[in-house]
């Protein structure tokens, strides 16, 4: 038995039906060109379900000790409450596809069983084979999400016979636990570990301090490059949310954002950002609601520094996104000066200060979200998280892998999500909100890419034309 991280536990906390807390995955499938779509889907279905034994993190459910939860072996694992085969009705158009996923992302997952469940979807129409993926964020985040995805899949259309990522002994975490923890590992073991664990935090508390003082001084002289945690507008993305989502996807070639990158002057994930900063301001216009402050954006900024699979190792860092600026290099400028502003303060400070101070500057969003008794005090209006993926075509089973996209979370006052991952050669972004709170959500599409033709003009570069998700407008 092993208990979770603080971190993780949050995860868990933060929970409700209308905020379910699992990260997802959208991938696209080439089946091989000599084999039928509906033969390959019925060979990969049928070795998957040969699979029925998983290995860590997949066989661990969650039990709850002293009020605290814990990782332990699912000892009656039951592959059919994981592993679903769908097909899509006919004429399976992307839209039906991502409607589809709308749906099965907002549904919770059942914490008396591993937190996690993967669907092969067949019949779209043209010919491709989708595989959706959600796993609960308390078992992993995103960068570990991406490594698992890349384990899993083979370099080569030749190698087949690859396992499912559930059965995959490659995506083992360091130091996870074999054998039947349940009944025989020592519950002062893990206290222990808890225990050793409050002492490092206890350590990092006078630098914690001085970075917090440093911030809320700054915030009292306006220093025009610091964001801090209460300058964030109210906006219709801050609403109250439903169970209901809407997921729209698109990818951009990753050469058009890096021409911009190098004829600004900025870096990708700065011309990502004024993308969005962009996109929003066009679509809150678009509906009367643009406030008169700028947007504000939480960035998940990775801090995993070894190659184990499960937790999440991520600080938090907030970009002032320019949305009441009109003119775009005016807006990336800013943008590129806020996140400078904050990666300065990190360098200074080892991980476990960087999350503690994270947690003490995003404590009012945080009780926020736990308990809603200060809804007007908003830390940021949305997240926009940018995960790093294989750079190079990959295969499963002899099917090109053609898109993968990204199913985020959204959460009560912050009712859309975008993330997005690198794939050979091309960001894919994957955009989530609630249907109800965000009208027209994938008019966003549409504005991401007026947003970097935008920056390409600036730039002095000529404009190209995006390459949607199923080679069409994606919904």
């Amino acid at each position: 038995m092993k208990a979770l991280t603080p971190n993780d536990q949050l995860f868990l906390w933060l929970e409700r039906r209308n905020q379910p807390m699992h990260v997802g995955g959208l991938i696209l499938l080439k089946p091989p060109k000599n084999e039928k779509a509906s033969d390959y889907v019925a060979r990969v279905v049928a070795g998957m379900r040969e699979h029925t034994q998983p290995v860590a993190p997949f066989n661990q459910r969650l039990v709850s000790r002293l009020g605290m939860w814990f990782w332990t072996e699912d000892e009656d694992f039951d592959l059919e409450a994981h592993f679903i085969h769908m097909s899509l009705p006919k004429p399976g158009r992307i839209r039906e596809l991502l409607e589809l996923v709308s749906k099965l992302h907002a549904n919770m997952m059942d914490r008396a069983k591993p937190l996690w469940e993967a669907y092969v979807i067949d019949g779209l129409e043209d010919g491709r084979v989708a595989f959706y993926m959600k796993v609960h964020h308390a078992l992993v985040d995103g960068v570990a999400c991406m490594k698992m995805l890349q384990r899993s899949m083979a370099e080569n259309a030749e190698i087949m016979d690859l396992p499912p990522f559930w059965a995959n002994g490659n995506l083992r975490p360091n130091g996870s636990q074999g054998g039947r923890s349940a009944s025989t590992e020592n519950l002062l073991t893990a206290a222990r570990q808890a225990l050793q664990g409050a002492t490092s935090q206890l350590s990092s508390l006078p630098k914690v301090l001085k970075e917090v003082g440093r911030s809320l001084w700054q915030t009292s002289v306006a220093d025009p490059d610091f964001v801090s945690v209460i300058q964030a507008p109210r906006s219709v993305l801050n609403r109250r949310i439903t169970a209901s989502r809407r997921f729209a996807a698109q990818s951009w070639s990753m050469e058009r954002i890096k021409a911009c990158a190098e004829g600004l002057n900025m870096t990708l994930n700065d011309v990502v950002l004024a993308m969005c900063g962009s996109a929003l301001r066009s679509y809150l216009s678009e509906l009367n609601a643009l406030p008169a402050r700028p947007l504000v954006a939480m960035v998940p900024v990775s801090l995993r520094k070894d190659d184990s699979a499960t937790g999440n190792h991520v600080a938090l860092l907030l970009a002032n996104l320019g949305t009441d600026t009109e003119d775009p290099v005016e807006r990336i400028e800013k943008i590129s000066r806020s996140v400078n502003h904050s990666k300065e303060r990190f360098a200074n400070m080892t991980q476990t200060e960087i999350m503690n101070y994270v947690a003490t500057m995003m404590g009012i969003s945080g009780v926020n979200l736990l308990t809603g008794i200060a809804p007007k005090l908003q830390a940021f209006n949305i997240v926009i998280s940018n995960v790093p993926g294989p750079k190079h075509t990959l295969y499963y089973n002899g099917a090109e892998v053609d898109g993968v996209y990204p199913v985020s979370i959204v959460l009560d006052g912050h009712a859309l999500n975008i993330t997005l991952n690198s794939y050979n050669g091309k960001l894919e972004f994957g955009l989530i909100a609630c249907r109800r709170t965000m009208p027209s959500m994938q008019r966003l599409l549409h504005f991401l890419e007026q947003g970097l033709v935008e920056l390409e003009v600036a730039a002095g570069i000529p404009s190209a034309v995006p390459q949607p998700v199923g080679r069409q407008k994606a919904a």
